[in-house]
């Protein structure tokens, strides 16, 4: 563990100031609230990235650590158990390893492992394999009513697989009339191309891993699909999935598309707009994987303060607990610390439950902290928890997400992902005046952040959520260079054994937006409102049916 005394004298002045913009004018805050201290946060940070805790992987001796110095240390701040007299919720996993001898061949040309492809199953089978099945490529993938958008449009896909591009119609063309023209939608996240090609009937599914529509390199996605995989365990040992899912590299994705007389480019554009009909590709594909399977559970960890006037009313801080573990791929420093993704989240989580455990009365509204596991896996500790929720998801008044907290000094603007969605934002805009910030919205919408992390299914569940990210016009250096920064992280560290914590890290951004979360909670769980989606959001209708089962105060 790295001590605090290497912490920067700066970043403790820093966080004062800030702490005292706000007490200037204390509008939602108890007057004995603390400041979210800069040596406790970076503690619980650094000690949450450390070699230690061997990249925070469920169901490994390091996840294990993490969930038991999470829970120490809200049993240390004197918080309640949030699942009846336990501070766990289990989650049942199963884990996949696919083994480094799987293959994949379309039509003549065998693709190596890691280098070109990543394949793998989610169907509890020691053995997974299709043969000469045939390919189609079915543009995006893509099957929404609301759009009038089928890729799928009169086709039988059983027992051919699927060819799939990343992200959704809008994307390629930037045209604000298909889809949300740039800005990702659900569509077009890989999750949901794997889903409705299952529903499709196909026997294998895969993706074209493009840098740019994707949002992240190809190392990307070697590290995050090599290796143990986890997922839910379904009673039919999810065998509704397709039977070989996977990647293949656009290098490769062109190989294929040249055979038939296309290229990938020709092939995007025509995807991309209305009326796309599906190809058949004159290849076939087969595949074979070994498995080794272990059933495990990992624990979602949650904490609560209950609330003095409402407390089955409750107000949701949530941040994911987990990370990549080890790789078995690479030999030197194979440990992936998750110092920003999301030892930085998770700190936050406990900074703030210090705040709210110091104040001298508990709030009106109950407030939760919860950990969630498996969130690099699919988001699977959240949809665990929203299909078996502790607490009714119609009186969870508002879950506010921190995930990823980017390196970087105090910003002028506070970004919201998913701008322009629910009225949490107003809470958010009043908190964010007291420290002279304004909202901007995600400068990459494109990229379906609001789709990549756990207040998602919340929001599919109609809780409004928020989910913030760290400013990028930075006070002391302006918008381009954060607009570097961002950017940097993303190319250089994300998913990467390189995002490190290290002495000298510069968090005073982190702890002005933790100070900002802190005040937005405080408010809702301090007032008497409930906050919905804008009449213009998807998530609107489900909120709407979930406030009627709620009986009068």
């Amino acid at each position: 563990m790295i001590q605090s005394s290497h912490f920067k004298i700066s970043h403790v002045i820093a966080s004062t100031f800030f702490f005292l913009l706000l007490a200037s004018n204390p509008v939602g805050y108890s007057q004995t609230s603390s400041v979210i201290s800069t040596v406790g946060y970076e503690t619980y940070l650094a000690k949450l990235a450390s070699d230690e805790f061997e990249g925070r992987k469920p169901a490994t001796e390091g996840g294990r650590k993490t969930v038991d110095y999470i829970v120490n240390q809200f049993k240390a701040l004197g918080l309640k158990p949030g699942n009846g007299d336990s501070f766990l919720q289990q989650v049942p996993f199963v884990e996949i390893t696919a083994g480094t001898d799987a293959s994949l061949r379309l039509g003549d040309h065998e693709l190596q492992y890691v280098r070109d492809m990543v394949i793998g199953t989610k169907r509890v089978q020691k053995e997974m394999a299709i043969t000469d099945s045939p390919l189609v490529f079915v543009g995006h993938g893509v099957v929404a009513p609301e759009y009038g958008w089928n890729d799928y449009a009169g086709l039988d896909m059983h027992g051919k697989t699927a060819v799939i591009l990343i992200n959704d119609p809008g994307f390629a063309t930037k045209d604000e009339s298909i889809f949300r023209g740039k800005a990702m939608t659900y569509y077009g996240r890989w999750t949901y191309k794997f889903e409705e090609a299952a529903r499709q009937g196909a026997a294998g599914a895969l993706i074209i891993h493009d840098e740019e529509p994707a949002a992240y390199p190809w190392e990307t996605v070697q590290n995050g699909w090599t290796g143990p995989q986890l997922g839910i365990v379904s009673l039919n040992d999810n065998d509704s999935h397709v039977a070989i899912e996977g990647w293949i590299t656009h290098e490769q994705s062109d190989v294929l598309f040249k055979e038939n007389g296309y290229s990938y480019q020709e092939l995007l554009i025509a995807a991309s707009q209305p009326g796309f009909k599906s190809i058949p590709l004159k290849q076939t594909a087969s595949a074979t994987v070994h498995n080794a399977i272990r059933k495990s559970l990992s624990p979602n960890v949650m904490a609560m303060i209950p609330g003095s006037k409402y407390p089955n009313e409750y107000v949701i801080y949530m941040a994911h607990w987990d990370h990549l573990g080890r790789t078995l791929s690479r030999g030197g420093d194979n440990i992936f610390n998750g110092a920003v993704d999301n030892a930085s989240g998770t700190a936050g989580l406990l900074s703030i439950a210090q705040s709210f455990s110091k104040q001298r009365r508990a709030p009106k509204r109950t407030v939760v902290f919860l950990g969630l596991t498996c969130e690099e896996c699919g988001l699977l500790g959240s949809a665990y928890y929203v299909a078996n929720p502790i607490l009714p998801l119609a009186q969870t008044v508002a879950a506010l997400n921190m995930d990823s907290w980017h390196t970087g000094g105090p910003t002028r603007d506070v970004t919201v992902v998913g701008f322009g969605a629910s009225n949490l934002e107003s809470y958010l805009a009043k908190a964010a005046s007291r420290q002279s910030r304004r909202l901007s919205q995600e400068p990459t919408p494109e990229k379906g952040m609001f789709f990549r992390s756990d207040h998602f299914n919340f929001a599919k569940a109609g809780v409004p959520a928020l989910y913030l990210e760290s400013g990028v016009e930075d006070l002391e250096h302006g918008k381009a260079w954060g607009k570097e920064q961002r950017a940097y992280y993303t190319a250089n560290n994300y998913h990467k054994t390189s995002d490190e914590y290290r002495p000298g890290m510069d968090w005073r951004g982190a702890i002005q937006n933790i100070e900002l979360l802190y005040s937005v909670g405080n408010s809702i769980a301090n007032g008497h409102d409930f906050p919905n989606w804008l009449p213009s959001s998807e998530f609107r209708a489900a909120r709407e049916r979930s406030l009627k089962a709620i009986a009068p105060r």
